[in-house]
């Protein structure tokens, strides 16, 4: 019984919805069928799947026409962004990041300061809390900035920043302002319009419940002209198909952050899943409903929230610390075998409830931890 009605609670991970299978199996067997035909209509047909994958994340985010494109994940967009930039724009200057960043980009952003001449200063979390506090990134963010790359939401703590006022504060200190979307697009509402970044980074994954490899790029209009990528191609350019070797120049729109054939496939995969959450209600709601019973059970409980306990300072996931009596991989695995699907970095257990989480699921979760821990 428990078998037939799996407790999914990994949406920070890999979301899913209803049907997904099906969806994913009829978008992939499609991609089959025209990429396998003997004819020379390949490419026209994948690259409108992907231009409509595009076209569905301009519409999620408020894009500008053209001011977005598909990266495989978001460590090689940064890097695609990182290494366009005008040199003087952060040669000499800080790069500013919390300490609870996903650490991907951390590695990316500390192996290539060497090469492009910046410092990088992450700040730290106080001893006791589980995120970054927002006045603690304010206080360390001076015109000395050259880039700021925030967390929307992040991965260990469900911290949601005040992305109004880190935004504000570093334009006007003239630093350029990336956000990680990660961990909040398709659960937490936003849009450029509210929250005007310079650029920012997201994958598919997760509450979007897409697929791996189908990462997005998107940068602010204006400041797509003086990007020039290192990592480039023949997808950078305004044409994929001229290849004269003496005329290449950049795509005037964010195409020119593609390089290499685009990874088409990850994008098909993903677009039926864009498209079934553009057509849902209230998914933040049922969301709310959810973690905030997941608060009030771990609380009597007497664990420890690791996560903001106000809603509008949080994503959709509520984490907790298992005591120290508790050997996380053995509660996991143990929660696995009753059917109920949670993960653990180091002592924290990471619960997100989203589509097709229900309130008896939580329950069963609180059941089945009281037995392990």
């Amino acid at each position: 019984m428990m078998q037939d009605d799996p407790a999914y609670f990994l949406y920070h991970s890999i979301g899913l919805y209803p049907d997904k299978a099906a969806d994913m199996a009829a978008a992939l067997a499609a991609f089959s069928h025209d990429w396998a035909a003997m004819d020379d209509a390949q490419w026209p047909s994948v690259l409108g799947a992907r231009a409509a994958f595009l076209q569905l994340w301009q519409d999620l985010i408020d894009a500008p026409e053209g001011s977005l494109t598909s990266a495989e994940n978001v460590t090689t967009a940064l890097f695609s962004v990182l290494g366009g930039l005008p040199g003087e724009r952060l040669r000499g200057k800080r790069v500013l990041i919390g300490a609870d960043c996903f650490p991907s980009l951390h590695f990316l952003l500390n192996g290539m300061a060497d090469r492009l001449g910046y410092t990088l200063e992450t700040v730290p979390l106080r001893q006791g809390d589980f995120w970054v506090r927002d006045e603690d990134m304010l206080a360390a963010w001076d015109e000395s900035v050259g880039l700021a790359l925030l967390t929307f939401v992040t991965s260990t703590s469900s911290h949601r920043c005040d992305l109004e006022a880190l935004i504000a504060h570093g334009h006007r200190m003239g630093s350029l302002v990336g956000v990680d979307l990660t961990q909040g697009i398709g659960i937490v509402p936003f849009s450029l319009h509210d929250f005007p970044a310079d650029f920012v980074l997201s994958t598919t994954l997760k509450w979007l419940c897409g697929t791996p490899g189908a990462g997005i790029i998107q940068m602010r209009p204006d400041l797509i002209d003086q990007v020039r990528p290192q990592l480039r191609g023949w997808f950078s350019q305004d044409n994929p198909f001229s290849w004269d070797l003496d005329a290449f120049d950049y795509a005037p729109d964010a195409r020119r952050f593609d390089h290499g054939t685009p990874s088409v496939l990850a994008c098909v995969g993903s677009v039926p899943a864009l498209r079934w959450h553009a057509g849902q209600g209230d998914l933040l709601g049922h969301n709310r409903l959810l973690t905030a019973a997941v608060i009030d059970v771990a609380s009597d409980a007497g664990l420890t929230i690791a996560t903001p306990l106000n809603e509008a300072q949080r994503g959709g996931s509520i984490m907790v610390e298992l005591p120290a009596s508790a050997e996380p991989k053995v509660v996991v695995d143990g929660l696995r075998e009753q059917g109920i699907h949670v993960d653990a970095r180091g002592r924290i257990m990471r619960i997100s409830p989203g589509a097709v989480t229900e309130l008896r699921h939580v329950e069963r979760l609180f059941a089945g931890l009281k037995a392990l821990v």
